[in-house]
């Protein structure tokens, strides 16, 4: 475990780890598993992230993760295995978000409410023309998706909101420290509807990106990563971050 003034890091599994956190705990959780996705059969399931996500110019910039290639069945019973951790761990009126892509995002949706969220929409996240395409045939691959919902009613928030549905954010290659890293900005917006000084979880901290912009935005951060080459990149950046804020 590592820790500073605003932030913990767990190296671990997810699952054990969350199982020992404390019931009613956090007030957000944020987070961006493993998609699962990147193609239309098990074949092209089973191939690493690197060569699953990343465009040939930039790859092995970055490490690869494991846990991508489940079936579709084995993702939703996974999904919902944690995702009913993570209510537990929440506080009543607390918010859950989970990225997706277009592929997963009917599966996302039911593993969302197995796991006893309430859900409340889908956020587009909208990363412009500079998306791909596999060739012109195509309409461009250029919004994946938030699935947001909360623990119980929603409290009327006075320090912020009502929140846009939609978000058009780029990914800049300086911003981005993992082979799906989602740009600080977007997190950064996605952390304004939790209290000033409340704490996001992330379960698949990654390269960090979500705490940085809990830390930022004046949240605190607890993140969960099992992966140690992350873990590094992770608490680098935590530590510059805390340490210029705080």
């Amino acid at each position: 475990m590592e820790s500073g003034k605003r932030y913990t890091l767990i190296q671990d599994e997810m699952l054990p780890a969350l199982m020992a956190m404390e019931a009613e705990s956090v007030d957000a959780v944020i987070t961006d598993p493993p998609y699962s996705s990147g193609g239309a059969t098990l074949s092209e399931k089973s191939r690493d992230p690197d060569s699953k996500y990343t465009k040939t110019v930039h790859k092995g910039r970055f490490p690869n993760f494991s846990g991508d290639n489940r079936d579709q069945r084995s993702f939703v019973t996974w999904c919902d295995l944690w995702i009913s951790q993570c209510v537990r761990i929440l506080k009543p009126g607390g918010y859950f978000m989970i990225f997706t892509d277009w592929r997963q995002l009917p599966s996302v949706t039911d593993a969302v409410q197995c796991g006893g969220v309430t859900w409340r929409g889908v956020i587009v996240w909208d990363k412009t023309e500079g998306s791909r395409a596999p060739h012109k045939g195509y309409f461009r691959h250029q919004c994946e998706y938030i699935v947001w919902g909360s623990k119980g009613a929603i409290p009327i928030l006075e320090h912020d909101g009502p929140f846009p549905g939609c978000f058009r954010i780029s990914t800049r290659q300086a911003d981005k420290f993992h082979l799906t890293g989602k740009p600080t900005k977007l997190l950064f917006e996605l952390a304004r509807p939790v209290k000033p000084g409340g704490i996001i979880l992330d379960p698949f901290a990654g390269s960090g990106t979500t705490g940085v912009a809990a830390l930022l935005s004046g949240r605190r951060f607890i993140g969960i990563e099992r992966e140690a080459a992350y873990v590094e990149i992770s608490k680098r950046r935590l530590d510059e971050t805390d340490n210029a804020i705080f």
